[in-house]
Formats: C-alpha cells, sequence, structure tokens
C-alpha cells in the first residue's frame, strides 16, 4: 500500500450489507487506535443498500461484545461517491467487494481501494454459525493490529 503520511489518516471498510464484517471491522480498529493513541477517522458501508439505518447485525454485536467492542451506535449505509474522496484508505472485505469498488471509483481514487487482508477474503459469517462469527473477529482483530502498525510508521 502506498499512502500518504497525513497526521489522522481516514479508513472506509467495506462489506455487502454493512452489518456483520465491515462494522465488526470499524468497531475493532476504533477501539485499537484509541488504546494505542493513534489519531484514525473510522467508518464502514456496504455495496448494497439491504440494510440502511439498521444496527450491525445481533450476533455481531454478542460476539463483538464479548471482546470489549461496542458497535451498538452503529447503523448501517451504502457506499457513495463521495467516500471515494473523502477517505484515504477503503479497504473492501472481500475480493467481491474489492471488483465492485474499483467500478464505482473514479480512476484518481483507485490506488485508496485494498483488500483488508491483503490476499485473503474475510468471509461473511451471516448464514453461518456462532464459531463463523469469532472467527471473522479473530482475522480482524490480527488484520486491525497490522494495519494501525503499519499507520503509525507511515504517518
Amino acid at each position: 500500500m502506498s499512502l500518504t503520511a497525513k497526521k489522522s489518516m481516514s479508513v472506509l471498510f467495506v462489506c455487502t450489507g454493512n452489518i456483520c464484517r465491515s462494522p465488526t471491522a470499524e468497531g475493532v480498529v476504533k477501539h485499537l487506535a484509541h488504546a494505542n493513541g493513534i489519531a484514525l477517522h473510522v467508518e464502514s458501508a456496504g455495496t448494497h443498500d439491504y440494510h440502511v439505518g439498521e444496527p450491525p447485525d445481533e450476533r455481531a454485536q454478542h460476539h463483538a461484545a464479548r471482546r470489549g467492542y461496542d458497535l451498538s451506535a452503529l447503523r448501517a449505509r451504502q457506499i457513495g461517491h463521495r467516500d471515494f474522496e473523502e477517505f484515504d484508505l477503503i479497504l473492501a472485505m472481500d475480493r467481491g467487494h474489492l471488483r465492485i469498488l474499483r467500478r464505482m471509483c473514479p480512476a484518481a481514487h483507485h490506488a485508496k481501494l485494498h483488500l483488508f487482508i491483503e490476499g485473503r477474503d474475510v468471509p461473511d459469517p451471516y448464514y453461518g454459525g456462532p464459531q463463523d462469527f469469532e472467527r471473522v473477529l479473530d482475522m480482524i482483530e490480527d488484520a486491525a493490529r497490522g494495519l494501525l502498525g503499519y499507520l503509525r510508521v507511515s504517518t
């Protein structure tokens, strides 16, 4: 990733409906950034408008809360064209989201688009069980620590 160094970065996480993976990433990254004194603006959005205005999935909230992350104030929204201008980094939760984002994104902002976990998809836990939400949290926590370490060095 090539990022422009700034005092405060802005990161947008994107999944399908913005109720499981991307709000979980938003909550985890916000929490860890704050705990580590890293100035970071974090939001999440969905590629589709299925759940606009809704809170994160109850199971995502439950599993996140067990680890100390509060997702209750978050509300789903769909990504918009202004997001490509406003955010420094836009991280897709899987390759399908990344393809959609590349089609939507003006060419001038393509360098901002990446997978959250380089080379890997964060699987959608929506149709799974508790173990799937826990696995997603494990993946997001690991990737969040890596992202924050990278941003700390880059800024």
